[in-house]
């Protein structure tokens, strides 16, 4: 059965009292040991199933979140490595190219050997993705590589099943509609789910026929490279995907405004999109999909289960070290329980372990970088300064690696920056609500709209707030359910077009109607 990343996470934490309460044991004894120290093998840019040096012969390095020390030099990736990238995309994209004269059952082939090679590799790319972002392994490799395996595996079925329809049309015609590929894809995904972001946006590029030019993100492109080298070794033909790494305003932007790229993917903030964007329009009016940032609300009504909806409320901020786009922030919790729930909060956050990523008890590792750190450290001043009250956390923990202590704000107003801004770490702020009918009103009161959920027994209650709420998620007495069946995609700020599910195959095909005069009988 697949585990929801949620259930996934609480079944790693259950053999401490902390678990979530539905959850059953799972022996720390099934999950297989991290390679601490792994050799990095791969560090060029990716074109035609080959390495490569940069052109311009630049590196920069990457670095252990946990340590702040350099874990290797990796190849500069800019706008000479995108055109050749793109040239060689073009090339494989083209009418009579391998890849296109492919069936689309042989496509869906060689996405289940890629999801093959990634589970033949799970502990390598577990232990890699931990040792450049910093996130627990124990999330790593139950939760992140996981989740990769599946999303390709779910893609790889929809390869032969993505069709037209036959159209009655007026007059002696006939019609019928074609899904094409859109042709050569500029991806550009983030780091705080490097091999996630990277499947969910191979899976249905690749299942409807496209070609791939992506930017990884320089904070973290090792485990992105090694599965660059696993497509080669899947057999993709050359070309089909090619990976940079490389910075935003060189390669990122390169790949917005080539003119020769049919569409763009981003995955990020939502100031980068609006930069994306306007680059996409500015060139050829390529297609453009946004997943952008959020300010989640999460509801917490008086006749919730209370212990659980502190678990929920908990994971659903600080899971990933709060580096989630779609993390429930913003938590409004009813008047009658609200002091209970801040120091039910106050001592959840109080054990929530701080330190090794490669411990197996760690649920939380460093923030990604500094720059990461001292962003989150800002904010949390500017909530102490504007008169919310610091309940537990607030602080950096320790003077080695970029970890902040887990931490909690009560009594926070609606207007404070802690509650309107994205900070991306693990900051939970807890508001109050006496009138329900003005909650819903409050929690649509942002700039996002990415995600939401709802904590009550009530289900008359929980609906009508799934449909009040303008969010592309609502969860309903759940936190961060993320398969790939089921869509995942923001409202306003928070993007446009969907990621997973059959709604994401939509991104990446064309639709062509063909029309043909049929003969004429005389009478």
């Amino acid at each position: 059965m697949l585990r929801s990343v949620l259930q996934r996470t609480a079944l790693i934490r259950a053999a401490s009292k902390h678990s979530a309460p539905s959850t059953a044991a799972f022996s720390n004894a099934a999950i297989p040991q991290p390679i601490t120290s792994p050799d990095i093998h791969y560090t060029g840019v990716f074109i035609n199933n080959e390495f490569h040096k940069a052109e311009s012969g630049r590196q920069f390095p990457t670095v252990n979140p946990a340590t702040g020390e350099v874990i290797a030099m990796v190849e500069e990736g800019d706008k000479a490595d995108v055109e050749k990238a793109v040239k060689a995309a073009r090339k494989a994209f083209s009418l009579n190219s391998e890849w296109r004269q492919m069936d689309a059952y042989d496509r869906g082939q060689l996405l289940y050997r890629l999801a093959d090679l990634m589970e033949r590799d799970r502990v390598y790319l577990a232990s890699l993705e931990t040792l450049d972002n910093g996130k627990p392994y124990t999330n790593s490799v139950m939760v992140d590589v996981e989740l990769c395996i599946r999303n390709l595996r779910y893609f790889a079925g929809w390869a032969d099943k993505v069709h037209g329809k036959t159209i009655p049309t007026d007059g002696p015609h006939f019609a019928y509609t074609r899904h094409e590929p859109v042709g050569v894809c500029g991806q550009i995904i983030p780091w705080n789910f490097p091999l996630l972001m990277q499947a969910w946006k191979f899976g249905p590029a690749l299942a409807t026929g496209n070609t791939i030019v992506m930017k990884l993100a320089e904070q973290t492109p090792l485990s992105g490279l090694h599965v660059a080298k696993l497509v080669a070794e899947a057999g993709f033909p050359p070309g089909v995907v090619n990976v940079i790494p490389g910075f935003g305003p060189t390669a990122g932007a390169a790949i917005a405004s080539h003119m020769d790229v049919d569409k763009v993917a981003f995955t990020g903030s939502t100031e980068i999109g609006h930069l994306i964007q306007q680059a996409a329009g500015a060139s050829n009016l390529k297609r453009v999909t946004l997943e952008l940032g959020g300010k989640s609300p999460n509801i917490v009504f008086k006749d919730a289960d209370l212990e659980y909806a502190v678990e929920q409320s908990h994971f659903g901020v600080f899971f990933n070290q709060g580096q989630c786009c779609c993390a429930g922030t913003r938590i409004f919790v009813e008047d009658a329980v609200y002091d209970e729930f801040v120091e039910r909060s106050v001592e959840r956050a109080k054990v929530r372990k701080v330190g090794d990523p490669f411990d197996f008890k760690t649920e939380q590792g460093p923030q990604v970088d500094g720059e990461q750190m001292n962003k989150i450290l800002e904010m949390i001043d500017s909530g102490k300064k504007e008169g919310a009250k610091l309940v537990h956390g607030g602080a950096r923990v320790g003077e080695k690696g970029y970890y902040i202590a887990p931490t909690v704000f009560a009594d926070v107003q609606d207007n404070m920056r802690i509650a309107t801004d994205e900070i991306f770490g693990p900051v939970q702020q807890i508001m109050k609500f006496s009138d329900v009918s003005e909650v819903i009103e409050r929690a649509n009161n942002t700039s996002y709209g990415l995600a939401a959920s709802v904590f009550t027994k009530d289900l008359d209650k929980a609906n009508m707030f799934a449909q009040g709420l303008r969010a592309g998620t609502v969860w309903i007495n759940c936190y961060d359910v993320l398969n790939a069946q089921t869509p995942f995609g923001g409202y306003k700020m928070s993007g446009q077009g969907r990621e997973n599910s059959e709604y994401a195959l939509q991104n990446y095909t064309e639709v062509k109607c063909v029309i043909t005069k049929l003969p004429v009988k005389n009478a």
